[in-house]
């Protein structure tokens, strides 16, 4: 391991012994430890319902999925969808595959959010979707993207998958929208190893994304629902499919560690707040650095530079004395979407110009945060930077 690494375990003695104990059980695929985990989870950020996938991808996935298999008012292809510029490649790729047109909006260069000031541009008679993403544990301006969604009819997708623990106004992030997507990997706020978690107060997207993660069959839905009704032979009912679907389904041991983890996530998140603090205090006043303006509370997944272009930064010169210190880093999440070979797959268009996402794209990284004091690291990162853009 680098002196400064990416990613931390956090796993302890509690995630460990559970381990054990399912592993003891004999039963690892999906069963009562996820019904546990969802219902803790659902609790936690006050939510009527809570999904989980194997992955954070997953619960876009199914998410998108069943905002195209609703009753009333489906998504359907050619419908046009609003997305920020930067955040990662599988907040995109279940719009594309379902056949949505993407309106891309550039980012605030100090916050790396969406710019909701450009919503109205991005608006046609064709938009259908709203999705927010609150990049790196910083929220984005998710009261603004809710009231536009209601005033203008459409769905809200936000995509948490960076900011789990997040607060705004009062409220936690991934609850703003109609639905809300988590990740857990290994370098996330609470990890499962493998996971992901869809929140949603709507029953009947609820049901689906239960039906769209198993298959597309009926048997995780609740016998109260109004989505199909049961016939009366069991030995059909029991593989009676309803709509097309996948196998997104999480273990028993993703979940078991899944409830040690959210137990600890309070503390956590307190300790990445602490690192924050002390990365803000070394760098916020320095214009040769632009770092994220915090909008609520940030749960600080990691820290995101962007060298100000202003100051003709020299990029290479930059990453060799990371690397030669012993500090590690990496591209802000997926940097910016355009930029990527993935995009001649896409049907999408520009809102006026992505400037500051491209700025991000090209001279920004970060480097890592996690629940563990990292005061000689972040000093030892600021005193490289300083002398490196000096």
């Amino acid at each position: 391991m680098s002196f400064y690494p990416l990613a931390f375990d956090t796993f302890g003695p509690e995630e460990k012994q559970i381990l054990h104990e399912v592993i003891d059980s004999g039963y690892f695929t999906m069963g009562a430890r996820v019904k546990q985990f969802e219902a803790a989870f659902a609790d936690y950020f006050g939510v009527k319902h809570a999904i989980m996938l194997n992955s954070g991808s997953s619960a876009n996935l199914a998410a998108v999925a069943a905002l195209f298999y609703k009753q009333d008012n489906p998504l359907k292809a050619g419908d046009e969808a609003i997305v920020p510029a930067i955040s990662w490649s599988t907040t995109y790729h279940p719009l594309q595959q379902y056949g949505m047109r993407l309106r891309v909006v550039d980012v605030e260069p100090e916050s790396l959010n969406m710019d909701v000031r450009q919503l109205e541009a991005a608006l046609t008679p064709k938009t259908r979707l709203l999705v927010g993403v609150s990049i790196l544990g910083n929220p984005a301006a998710l009261d603004v993207m809710r009231q536009f969604a209601d005033q203008h009819g459409l769905y809200f997708l936000e995509d948490n998958c960076e900011s789990c623990d997040a607060s705004l106004n009062g409220q936690k992030t991934g609850t703003f929208g109609d639905l809300g997507t988590f990740s857990f990997f290994f370098s996330h706020h609470i990890s499962t190893m493998e996971g992901g978690m869809v929140l949603t107060n709507h029953t009947e997207l609820d049901h689906r994304m239960r039906a769209i993660r198993a298959h597309g069959w009926s048997r995780d839905i609740p016998a109260e629902t109004d989505i199909f009704q049961r016939g009366e032979s069991d030995h059909f009912e029991a593989y009676r499919f309803l709509m097309p679907g996948y196998n997104l389904r999480p273990g028993e041991l993703h979940a078991a560690v899944g409830v040690q983890q959210l137990a600890k996530m309070p503390e956590m998140t307190a300790r990445r707040r602490q690192n924050l603090a002390l990365f803000q205090s070394l760098f916020q006043d320095d214009p040769r650095f632009i770092i994220q303006r915090e909008n609520g509370v940030n749960s600080s997944f990691c820290f995101p530079i962007v060298l100000n272009p202003a100051m003709q930064p020299d990029r290479n010169r930059v990453f060799a004395a990371l690397k030669a210190a012993d500090i590690d880093f990496r591209i802000i999440t997926g940097g910016c979407f355009t930029k990527h070979d993935m995009v001649k797959y896409y049907d999408y268009d520009v809102v006026n110009t992505l400037t500051h996402a491209e700025t991000a794209h090209d001279l920004g990284f970060f480097v890592g945060n996690a629940p563990v004091d990292l005061t000689a690291q972040i000093h030892r990162a600021h005193g490289v930077l300083d002398k490196a853009c000096s």
